[in-house]
């Protein structure tokens, strides 16, 4: 039996998958895999036991990453299973922040006492006039999943689109519209796009990126959505470019304190992923990824290993995460002896998953290989 911690509510049709040899509880002491969305675990004891983490989503700021990667412990995420989601949000962030519904709307919640109101909206609607989108010019920043399904839904909305993404993947490129336009560099995009619209990771190259030395660069009058991580902007810088009139509406998905009331701003608070469609597709895929490594040891979507991924054809089964040195794989096979009936092993920079399924391995195999300069964890799967 595998015992499956849950630090949030996953959706049932995701845990269902996992089957009768998994127990899915929302306390346990020696869990085998964690599944989870926005707890925060940077304060959390890892036990011993724990072999993966499956975060329900894209982002994972909230797992201590450099720990679970000395500890030899696999985090995975969900890439794509939330993307049509977000794109649907931000395409509504667009006609927000162009056309200043949020704010007429606000404002004619305050004409309820009003005996006259339909004439007083008519005396005032012409406060909220807003450009449309059709015939302008959509800057998207990372081509990912979502950024993909962005850039090709405003083509289907008669927008031009450029894109920037110096890490464009084949599959990404494949699904993209061949009327987006890609350029080069960051400044090229800043001087095309009337909106921007990011969809990136947070880490230290991208903290801030949306600054004032960023903003100088943009149109004048240009309209930012962030429906990726508050940390990306400078709020400070925001707010003065909105008083200053060089933006004319930010439109993001992080409602922090500082933009809050802010005129120009439309906040909302964090709903990019809540539909039950996707949550019910995090949950599927999380739950199949770490089914998939604690049984097979295969891995899918990880953040921190490499992925590795072999049918099992032998008795055993050797999954071992170790620093990628030379050598190294030689002295796995002279320890593990028998006939080895299959192997794949890849590296992510200076560390190394490797799986060696064998036929009638030595009987300490598995003692000898963890006594071996540079192993991380090994795990024996019979």
């Amino acid at each position: 039996m595998y015992h499956i911690l849950k630090l949030n509510k996953i959706a049932a049709v995701g845990t269902d998958r996992l089957g009768e040899n998994y127990n899915c509880v929302d306390e346990c002491a020696a869990p085998d895999g964690i599944l989870v969305r926005s707890a925060n675990m940077h304060d959390m004891e890892l036990p011993e036991s724990l072999l993966a983490i499956a975060r329900a989503g894209a982002g994972v700021n909230n797992i201590p990453l450099d720990k679970c990667t000395e500890r030899g412990i696999c985090v995975f995420n969900t890439p794509g299973a939330n993307a049509n989601a977000v794109m649907e949000l931000v395409i509504a962030g667009l006609l927000l922040g162009s056309r200043k519904i949020a704010q007429g709307i606000a404002w004619n919640q305050t004409l309820s006492e009003d005996d006259n109101c339909l004439k007083t909206v008519e005396k005032g609607k012409s406060a909220f006039v807003g450009p449309e989108i059709k015939g302008k010019t959509l800057g998207v920043i990372g081509l990912g999943a979502i950024g993909v399904l962005v850039a090709n839904a405003a083509r289907a909305l008669h927008m031009h689109v450029v894109g920037y993404d110096p890490y464009l993947s084949l599959d990404a490129a494949l699904h993209l519209s061949r009327h987006v336009h890609t350029v080069n560099s960051l400044d090229e995009l800043y001087a095309q796009a009337d909106y921007l619209t990011y969809h990136l990771p947070l880490n230290d190259g991208t903290r801030g990126m949306v600054n004032a030395d960023a903003i100088a660069k943009m149109k004048d009058e240009v309209r930012i959505l962030n429906f990726s991580r508050d940390g990306l902007v400078v709020s400070a810088d925001i707010i003065a470019g909105l008083k200053s009139g060089k933006i004319a509406s930010y439109v993001t998905d992080f409602a922090t304190r500082d933009l809050l009331g802010v005129d120009g701003v439309v906040a909302m608070p964090h709903l990019g992923a809540s539909t039950p469609e996707s949550e019910d597709n995090c949950a599927i895929m999380a739950a199949d990824e770490l089914k998939q490594y604690i049984e097979l040891g295969n891995v899918k979507n990880s953040v921190n290993f490499p992925n590795v991924s072999l049918p099992k054809t032998g008795d055993v089964r050797f999954c071992v995460y170790h620093n990628n040195t030379p050598k190294i794989i030689a002295k796995l096979l002279e320890a593990i002896g028998g006939n080895v009936e299959n192997m794949e092993n890849k590296s992510r920079g200076d560390l190394a998953y490797t799986i060696i399924d064998a036929t009638a391995p030595n009987a300490d195999a598995e003692e000898t290989v963890k006594t071996i300069a540079g192993i991380v964890r090994c795990r024996v799967i019979k």
